[in-house]
């Protein structure tokens, strides 16, 4: 996630009241976002959701740019998430959910 998807993943959370689970988002782990001021902070495990207009985030065009430039350099084009569980465990297989 970068803020703008976490800030709607936030409101989306906020309003289903059937929601009984946490929702799952990476945006600990990563280091840069292309949002406005400051990355969101979790407390005690959750996020308040943005008052602000829209989605209560802005985007900062710079960040945005410098984000993109990155893309085009790493050339990765594809997700491919099992090549990436193999680099911690060579021995890991996918398993389709039960449900």
């Amino acid at each position: 996630h970068l803020g703008v998807s976490l800030a709607a993943m936030v409101h989306a959370a906020a309003i289903t009241s059937q929601l009984t689970y946490a929702c799952d988002t990476h945006y600990p782990w990563q280091k840069e976002d292309i949002i406005k001021g400051e990355r969101f902070q979790f407390l005690d495990g959750a996020l308040p959701v943005p008052d602000a207009p829209g989605l209560g985030v802005e985007v900062d065009e710079e960040k945005l740019m410098a984000a993109h430039e990155t893309y085009l350099k790493v050339g990765i084009a594809e997700r491919n998430d099992v090549r990436e569980m193999k680099r911690y465990d060579p021995t890991w297989k996918p398993k389709r959910p039960r449900w």
